[in-house]
């Protein structure tokens, strides 16, 4: 007998899961939040007055973006549908889901800041050994071959590579903007999605409960079938006894033998 393993969707877990244990230890997306909470986003903070609904955090926007980009996904409307359908995205944003305007917004009001963020991200990146982050190169392979043939990073060099990670920023940017004027709603709006596949769940629900009654009277009908000669159900209406009438003596015979 063949064994496979047990894939549960209905248990409910007994104590609330965290995304922590999520992804994998060395996930890029871990290393994209650990490195935004060690950057000054005060330049950013300091712009919300505080007034009106909650607003999400710049750190949880910024990361989404950071990581969107790195990992080649330049649409908002495609970050905040990974909000809900990626691991790694629902991580970065901490389980919760800014919607697409949310983020447009923000890229274009704080654009300047981002690009020095995200510079910095990157920078950071590349003294910690890495080569890559995610699909952007860090180590100056965009530089002509006679400007980095050495080994050892010199002063202008190591200035060479920024500006090169600038500019690759700010391709990002532009790109994540063209993407967005571009993108046309495409008929998968999240929360109207959600709210569609909850109206098929409960249209599911309701036909299986038609097919339940149907069945029912199928079975009750077919029952009813296999026993011709079974008295009907209804109780029957007893016919009334015709009543003998009582012949009454005379009243002179009556008197006499009560004397």
């Amino acid at each position: 007998m063949s064994r496979f393993v047990l894939a549960d969707r209905a248990t409910a877990y007994l104590l609330p899961p965290s995304v922590e244990e999520w992804l994998p230890a060395e996930h890029l997306a871990r290393f994209v939040v650990e490195v935004i909470e060690q950057l000054d986003l005060s330049e950013l903070t300091k712009q919300y007055t505080g007034r009106g609904s909650a607003a999400h955090h710049p750190a949880v926007l910024l990361g989404l973006l950071v990581y969107g980009y790195a990992s080649g996904v330049h649409s908002s409307r495609k970050i905040e549908r990974a909000t809900y359908d990626a691991l790694a995205f629902r991580y970065v944003a901490a389980n919760t889901h800014p919607d697409h305007d949310t983020l447009a917004s923000f890229r274009r009001r704080f654009l300047k800041q981002i690009e020095a963020l995200f510079v910095q991200v990157l920078l950071l990146a590349g003294e910690m050994k890495l080569l890559e982050l995610g699909r952007i190169a860090l180590d100056g392979t965009k530089i002509r071959a006679n400007a980095s043939q050495h080994k050892a990073l010199s002063w202008a060099h190591a200035n060479r590579i920024e500006a090169q990670l600038r500019q690759e920023v700010r391709d990002l940017l532009a790109l994540a903007e063209t993407s967005d004027r571009s993108d046309i709603p495409d008929g998968m709006d999240v929360p109207a999605e959600l709210a569609r596949r909850q109206d098929r769940l409960e249209a599911i629900a309701r036909a299986k409960v038609q097919i339940e009654q149907r069945a029912a009277e199928r079975y009750q009908s077919e029952q009813q079938a296999c026993r011709p000669n079974a008295r009907p159900s209804a109780r029957r209406a007893r016919t009334p006894v015709a009543r003998i009438p009582i012949r009454r003596r005379p009243a002179r015979v009556m008197a006499i033998r009560s004397t």
